[in-house]
């Protein structure tokens, strides 16, 4: 069963097929965890399981999840409740303040043994959720398909090659490789980015203790590597690398008759591909992820995003790998109830003032 993940503040959020959970820290170390039953487009839409249309609808899917998960996460950050006021697995109020016992509201279920629930005003509708995510879009499209394209006309004009040339779509891949390098080295120098590349490597040791079948636990997980063949590190990679091939295949012929009209033409054209791009970029690193073990041809494609990892991830230490197990836990914890486990409401999440104090299996 395939388990994906993403770092999130102080915490990580994990996917698996029906489940989606976000664990983080809050500043007073009681730990939060909210996990719901997960349903992808493709569950109402079979046609976009599709082999290069499915890459696309993940990628957006993942996008929401993800800022919808940082969101919450950097909330919890700012409800830090005093050891002393709560108890084990007490509830809280969309104030933040004490509540009744969740066992004492039908409302809101026990989703494991010895949790207790609570509830929290989400400060996000689903709305901005959308919004920041066009947001992202929009500037993600500007910063790497519009600027690189304008920047190789640029050099294009200087050095003598149009974009009808091949080298113009290398020249355009490489200042987008030297875009995301040298934007990841910059954000890794600022301290709560530094963090979050902790939880990103915590994320990858708890997801390979998954994969080779041993119990979710740290000393388990430290041993693991923090590089990952199916990274989104390494999807970005291989992002620009097929479209660098798919626009030279494309767009390698002069469309207008003025270089102005003609490069405006060809970045607003790009724009549509980058879904196609994404769809074969989706099963490129999937199949790379699958056989790294077993294939030379997998490990070469995997290994460039594996070196950027470098700098997408740190060591983390235990309590961050504490974090990242419960929240791989959580998620199994799901599989393993199957339909039996009743989706929960958006709107609730469980708080622990320690790992003791949460009961979930250590092996899947």
């Amino acid at each position: 069963m395939s388990v994906g993940g993403q770092a999130v503040i102080e915490g990580v959020m994990m996917r698996s097929p029906t489940s989606l959970a976000v664990v983080c820290r809050r500043a007073d170390g009681s730990i939060v965890i909210k996990e719901d039953q997960w349903r992808p487009i493709w569950s109402r839409l079979g046609f976009l399981r599709w082999p290069v249309l499915r890459g696309g609808v993940v990628l957006l899917e993942s996008m929401v999840n993800g800022l919808s998960a940082l969101t919450f996460s950097a909330n919890q950050q700012l409800a830090a409740v005093p050891a002393d006021v709560l108890g084990d697995g007490a509830a809280l109020s969309p104030a933040g303040s004490p509540a009744q016992p969740a066992s004492k509201s039908p409302s809101l279920p026990t989703r494991s043994l010895g949790a207790r629930s609570a509830q929290q005003a989400e400060e996000s509708s689903t709305l901005s959720t959308i919004g920041m995510v066009a947001v992202s879009v929009i500037f993600g499209l500007a910063l790497f398909v519009g600027a690189p394209h304008l920047a190789a006309w640029g050099l294009g004009t200087l050095l003598g090659f149009d974009s009808s040339s091949p080298i113009f779509h290398a020249v355009d891949g490489a200042i987008k490789l030297a875009i995301l390098i040298g934007y990841m080295a910059a954000i890794s120098m600022l301290k709560d980015v530094q963090r979050v590349f902790q939880y990103h490597g915590a994320e990858h040791k708890a997801i390979f203790t998954y994969e080779q079948g041993l119990p979710l636990t740290v000393d388990n997980a430290r041993r693991m590597s923090r590089f990952h063949p199916r990274c989104g590190t390494s999807f970005l990679l291989i992002v620009i690398a097929v479209s660098v091939v798919l626009f030279s295949a494309l767009l390698s012929f002069r469309l207008m008759d003025s270089p102005v009209l003609d490069n405006l033409v060809k970045i607003v054209i790009k724009i549509p591909l980058m879904f196609p791009v994404a769809g074969l970029s989706y099963e490129l690193i999937k199949l790379a992820g699958k056989h790294c073990d077993t294939s030379r041809l997998a490990r070469s494609l995997s290994a460039p995003g594996m070196w950027l990892q470098k700098i997408t991830t740190r060591e983390p230490d235990d309590a961050q790998l504490e974090i990242a197990l419960l929240s791989i836990r959580k998620t199994l914890w799901r599989e393993a109830q199957s339909a039996e486990a009743p989706p929960l409401k958006s709107d609730v999440y469980e708080v622990f003032m320690s790992a003791d104090e949460i009961d979930l299996p250590l092996v899947a």
